[in-house]
């Protein structure tokens, strides 16, 4: 995929992603959209687990967990680095890969490259807070809410978090949607948009 610096994972996805159950009730959650000026990126606290080719290819920045995994790495973050309504039980640290303003360094190259803003960004970075995940064998598209995010993240996130008013995820997460459309083939807001039956 000529959006995505790392094709064998997109290869992956795309796979999953044409057999996925939708999870219709999820993406009908009120979620609000992002804004990073306030939420400060708290979805980037921990960092993010990568694929093989996603952790080879940003090599410097990462960490080999003990299970084998790798992800990217971590400093501590200041207070004056985190979301006014940052979450108690989160670590307070932040991706190395941020910017003093909260940005992605991996997406402001992307954009200073003139590619598609996600092209250098792990996958499951712009994805959030959508989610694909198995149920009973099948890969499910779905988001977290509270009473199914025991980890507590997902549901956690200024832009994984219920906010009364706010337009149903299947609208604020349109930008999502469309780049799994043209991974794979599959037009998840038609799908999500279309009358009940």
């Amino acid at each position: 995929m000529s959006q995505s610096a790392y094709p064998e994972t997109i290869k992956a996805l795309a796979r999953q992603l044409r057999e996925a159950a939708v999870d219709h009730e999820a993406f009908e959650m009120p979620l609000p959209l992002c804004q990073l000026s306030e939420c400060r990126a708290t979805c980037c606290h921990d960092g993010v687990i990568l694929s093989k080719e996603e952790a080879d290819f940003i090599s410097e920045g990462t960490i080999q967990l003990s299970d084998g995994r790798r992800k990217t790495a971590t400093v501590p973050s200041e207070a004056s680095e985190r979301a006014d309504d940052f979450s108690g039980h989160f670590p307070k640290t932040r991706c190395v890969f941020l910017d003093e303003q909260h940005r992605c360094q991996w997406q402001l190259r992307s954009v200073a490259e003139g590619k598609h803003p996600w092209f250098y960004k792990p996958v499951s970075c712009w994805m959030h807070p959508i989610l694909l995940e198995s149920q009973d064998g099948r890969p499910v598209l779905t988001l977290r809410r509270p009473e199914n995010d025991p980890a507590g993240f997902a549901s956690q996130t200024p832009c994984g978090r219920l906010m009364e008013d706010a337009d149903p995820a299947r609208v604020t997460l349109q930008m999502e949607l469309e780049m799994l459309r043209e991974i794979s083939d599959r037009d998840f807001s038609a799908e999500l948009n279309a009358p009940g039956i």
